[in-house]
């Protein structure tokens, strides 16, 4: 037989290229080519077997031929069970004449060659599958020596194929935790219910699955929220499922609380929409593409002598479709359950993701979607209680035209310290009010409806703009109030002319503007110090005339201290956006100028309020007495 110093060299050659192979395929030309050049060896041949009898691959080699003979199969030889080998390897001496071809697809090729005995090694790869390679020898042969060579060459193979699954299982780690990153990111970036759901299911195909589906958990049961799949007509198909389906209904129900993965396939779908998905839908181009794929890479594996163990499901080769696996995991986020994720898979079973894997990422995925749903109930309350603070309707007569706007701009979403109103006066004046509580919160909110309700009142008693400030002033230095507030009043009267009396008073607030009818922009100018810092302080007054379709317009700091990404401030063109609107009514400049402001900035949250009134005029000589009054809902 060949000598043993050339073996060595040949298995230390076979070494070196199975710590280099990135597949066991690699291995063999170095395995075959040394095996045939010992003496009294006329062929070698080796197999792969998936589920005990399910044949995947046979691969064989003559003396004297160039290339190997290659069969791809998926075929099921229930003779060929009991070959199966344990932990260990087993090798084992036939006769060719006893092989039955009922349990031995090798006879028939051991027959072409010449040679009366088969040395034959079987060995385990993984848990799914068994490989065998054995050698056709004549008497010739040192049969105890090439059981040896047999025994050497499958240590090598067994070695190569444990080293690339687990650096495969290594890679998939890597990339399991990678997206476990990415997902945690990109659903932590929005705070939208609907979004983050959305995002849930678009994240995990098709890196996880083929298909996704995401329900809440609410009090009437599970609600569909989300879905999607790699091919559009199936992501159609899953969302009717997930809405109307009562099997996966009853599934979800029954899962509960149960914070376990559940894998269902094959007998556990009957009656479901997923059963037979596999046979009776039609695959999308990359559900095709990836199954090509992975039927050429189990093919590749299925040899005895550089089998993976990652070959596909059975009946997954030559194109069939893989059996449809759906997987459900519970969503829960500190201590409640928020809902369910429920996976559709078609692809191998070695690419279907572990269960730890899917836990984490429901975990991660619960926990965003509860932050979301959270936030979105502190938001409703939030917008609620910030309703409250604010004038449900604002008064009208055909001589004002008056509008508001307010805009939340806190994305943490605490109630803000704006307000305004507009009240009615005995003289048939209207008195307009707006302000802004320094800071955010329930102190503040507090703050707020003390500050609107005591202006709104001195008011519509017939107080004076100044007066009623430095009432309100008293008031706050009396509650020992530990926040400041700005504010400004304004009165308007109308004259017997046509024009109205413009009276302005302000405690450290930006100043309003006026829009006249011809497009020119002023602004009043007025000045006082704050609310609640100091006692005994006194508001002085500025009086000036307004004609028809002059528009007054009062707002907080948030228009104006809305800020672009170069640092500008909106302060800087509200003038020219202003003007712009000359001849539109009070609310169509108060939503615009609102608008606008948030469209300008690149930072600055602070909320914005805008109270707008346009002087519509009255003809010379007209009842002044006060009109009658009607109220209409404002914009909040």
């Amino acid at each position: 037989m060949g000598g043993d110093d050339t073996w060595s060299s040949a298995l230390h050659r076979l070494w070196q290229a199975a710590s280099r192979a990135e597949e066991v395929s690699a291995l063999a030309d170095d395995v075959y080519a040394p095996l045939l050049a010992t003496t009294g060896v006329h062929l070698v041949v080796g197999t792969r077997w998936e589920d005990r009898q399910i044949l995947r691959y046979m691969r064989a080699l003559a003396a004297g031929s160039d290339s190997p003979v290659i069969t791809a199969t998926s075929r099921s030889v229930p003779e060929a069970a009991v070959r199966e080998p344990g932990d260990e390897p087993v090798v084992t001496r036939i006769p060719v004449a006893a092989l039955d071809d009922a349990g031995w697809p090798e006879a028939e090729l051991l027959r072409r060659t010449p040679g009366a005995t088969f040395v034959v090694c079987t060995f385990r790869l993984d848990h799914r599958g068994w490989a065998s390679l054995g050698v056709g020898v004549d008497a010739s042969a040192d049969v105890a020596a090439v059981e040896g060579r047999l025994a050497q060459a499958v240590d090598v193979i067994v070695a190569c194929h444990t080293g690339i699954l687990q650096r495969g299982r290594e890679a998939r780690r890597g990339a399991d935790d990678a997206l476990l990153a990415e997902a945690s990111l990109q659903m932590d970036s929005s705070l939208d219910v609907e979004e983050t759901l959305r995002r849930v299911a678009r994240i995990a195909v098709p890196a996880v699955a083929e298909g996704a589906l995401v329900h809440l958990l609410r009090s009437e049961g599970p609600e569909f929220v989300a879905a999607t799949h790699v091919s559009v007509q199936q992501r159609r198909a899953l969302e009717e499922i997930g809405r109307e389906n009562p099997w996966l209904a009853a599934l979800l129900a029954r899962r509960g609380e149960d914070e376990d993965t559940v894998f269902l396939s094959g007998p556990e779908l009957d009656g479901s929409p997923f059963a037979d998905t596999a046979e009776a839908t039609d695959a999308t181009d990359a559900t095709d593409a990836s199954d090509a794929s992975d039927a050429s890479d189990a093919s590749d594996a299925s040899d005895a002598s550089h089998g993976d163990g990652d070959g596909a499901r059975p009946g997954a080769a030559g194109g069939d479709r893989h059996s449809t696996v759906i997987s459900v995991s519970t969503l829960r986020a500190r201590g409640r359950v928020v809902g369910s994720i429920t996976f559709v898979y078609q692809r191998p079973e070695a690419r279907l993701p572990s269960s730890a894997f899917l836990r984490s990422l429901a975990t991660r995925a619960a926990l965003s979607i509860d932050n979301a749903l959270l936030y979105e109930l502190r938001r409703h309350a939030v917008l609620s209680l910030q309703e409250h603070l604010l004038p449900s309707q604002l008064p009208v007569t055909d001589q004002w035209d008056l509008s508001a706007s307010y805009e939340v701009g806190d994305p943490m979403l605490d109630v803000g310290g704006d307000f305004y109103d507009a009240v009615t006066r005995p003289d048939g004046s209207i008195a307009l009010l707006i302000g802004d509580v320094c800071g955010r919160g329930a102190e503040a909110a507090a703050l707020t409806g003390l500050a609107r309700h005591t202006l709104r009142t001195l008011l519509e008693q017939g107080t004076d703009p100044g007066t009623a400030l430095s009432r309100l002033n008293r008031a706050l230095r009396q509650e020992r109030a530990s926040r400041f507030l700005t504010a400004v009043v304004t009165t308007l009267a109308p004259r017997a002319d046509g024009t109205a009396l413009l009276t302005t008073c302000s405690a450290g607030h930006p100043s309003p503007l006026v829009l006249r009818s011809d497009g020119t922009v002023s602004e009043v100018l007025t000045g006082g110090l704050l609310l609640g810092v100091l006692d005994d302080v006194s508001y002085e007054s500025h009086e000036e005339l307004i004609g028809p379709d002059d528009t007054v317009v009062l707002f907080t700091d948030g228009l104006t201290e809305s800020r672009e990404a170069g640092g500008a401030f909106f302060e800087s063109i509200l003038p020219v956006r202003l003007a712009a609107l000359r001849g539109f009514d009070a609310a169509h400049i108060a939503e615009s100028l609102t608008q606008q402001a948030k469209a300008y900035r690149a930072s600055g949250q602070d909320d914005i309020a805008l109270l707008v009134a346009r002087w519509t005029g009255v003809p010379p000589g007209a009842d002044l007495l006060p009109h009658p009054l009607q109220l209409v809902r404002t914009a909040r």
